[in-house]
């Protein structure tokens, strides 16, 4: 009988646990691979992308955990410091030496911490107590105690909007610090932007754009305010850093592996080592990282269908990848935005940007926090930016990713169908 083949993913997130119950149970008799996962956090897999419903109160960790991979190997609270690519072992800051026939690197990103001064106490190389970043479940319950407290949440993209309606939910007294000109520019325009600011503004959260955070004022190890360019200050006893993410790169740089952005992998997800492959947050594929779930699941299931068939002929070609985000009234009456409060949901996809001969189509009703506008070129729908009531999000989300010729009926029926304003 052959040996089955060992393979071994470093990374304990989304897209490591998906790889792993796609390569089927190591202890079958008709596995062909056993599956060693090595994960930093202590933590079994969990769904990220709900970090912010824990946050909030809605849901609890138990909620958000993924099932069980039955027959991996999962090492948690373990971190692997090098790749010896001669003899393929993984060595462990827990003094193992982890075997591999194929390794797969999933290791994610790390929370980009912004050159702010004071944000390490010189010598110490810690944070200040009460400063975070937003991007583990330990993080969470780091910020879960935010009832009544002074909370500066640094960066408007899609998490520090997420964590500033969380803490808001919870209680804190917030506010939004954002340099850019307005909420979430990757994926909205300004107007919608400035309908997600009137909305977190109903749910309490105090928002300033165009605003850039010049340093952390702190007492006794801990932070005090938070100090803008301009010389004001924002009084605080707790500050999230909601600055962006940067692929983890460090492993795959010192194994000598190819990386730019990210640990570069081609149409296979194979980095320049045949025996290496790379998915998720830390992969670069055709110049592009996406730090995004959907994207880090689907590579996880192509990897998958070819590990388990040489033959398998899909290749990946990026993925056009929807951006959703639901931004909810209050959970409790215990935050200064108690009462009733609607839902805001919101999905951005494609290029929203229009070029020159494209046509834009836009229906707006403030009065209702509703919003749609969508970019077709020629027959095809290359973008749009929905906010309220997302009825039509589902068909033209297909279209979309489809890339399919628009339907005979005009897209203004697909904008106003199925629950849209």
């Amino acid at each position: 009988m052959t040996s089955k083949q060992r393979v071994v993913v470093i990374g304990g997130g989304m897209a490591a646990a998906r790889l792993a119950r796609q390569l089927g149970t190591g202890d079958s008799q008709d596995a062909r691979y056993t599956v060693t996962v090595i994960g930093e956090e202590p933590h079994a897999p969990y769904n990220r992308v709900l970090l912010a419903e824990v946050l909030a109160g809605r849901y609890t960790p138990e909620v958000i955990a993924l099932p069980a991979v039955p027959g991996a190997r999962w090492l948690s609270g373990v971190r692997a410091v090098r790749v010896d690519r001669d003899v393929r072992l993984v060595h462990c800051d827990d003094g193992r030496a982890v075997p591999y026939d194929v390794l797969v690197l999933a290791t994610g990103s790390n929370p980009v911490l912004p050159p702010l001064r004071g944000l390490f106490a010189p010598g110490a190389g810690e944070l200040p107590r009460g400063v975070h970043p937003f991007r583990t479940l330990d993080d969470c319950s780091a910020l879960a105690g935010s009832e009544g407290r002074r909370a500066v949440v640094i960066g408007g993209g899609l998490l520090g909007v997420s964590a500033a309606r969380a803490l808001a939910e919870r209680g804190a007294q917030v506010v939004l610090a954002h340099q850019g000109e307005h909420l979430m520019e990757r994926q909205l325009d300004e107007e919608a932007g400035e309908l997600l600011r009137t909305h977190l503004h109903d749910l309490g959260v105090e928002v300033h754009t165009e605003c850039r955070v010049r340093g952390l004022r702190t007492g006794d190890g801990a932070v005090r305010a938070v100090e803008l360019a301009d010389g004001y200050a924002l009084d605080a006893d707790l500050v999230v850093l909601a600055c962006g993410v940067r692929p983890r790169t460090g492993l795959a740089a010192a194994a000598g592996l190819t990386v730019r952005r990210g640990i570069v992998v081609d149409d296979a997800l194979r980095t320049d080592d045949p025996r290496i492959f790379a998915i998720g947050d830390c992969a670069e594929h055709d110049g592009v990282t996406y730090g995004l779930a959907g994207p880090a699941l689907e590579q996880a299931d192509l990897l998958a269908a070819r590990l388990l068939d040489d033959d398998a002929p899909r290749s990946y070609r990026g993925t056009r990848a929807l951006t959703r985000l639901t931004l909810g009234g209050p959970s409790s009456g215990s935050g200064p935005a108690s009462g009733p409060a609607s839902v805001l949901d919101l999905a951005a996809f494609g290029e929203t940007t229009p070029a020159p001969g494209d046509d834009v189509i836009r229906l707006s009703d403030a009065t209702r926090s509703a919003y749609r506008r969508v970019v077709v070129r020629g027959d095809r729908l290359v973008g749009g930016i929905l906010l309220g009531d997302l009825g039509t999000v589902g068909a033209l989300a297909r279209t979309w990713e489809g890339d399919e010729p628009l339907p005979a009926a005009p897209v203004l029926h697909l904008l106003t169908n199925d629950g849209g304003h």
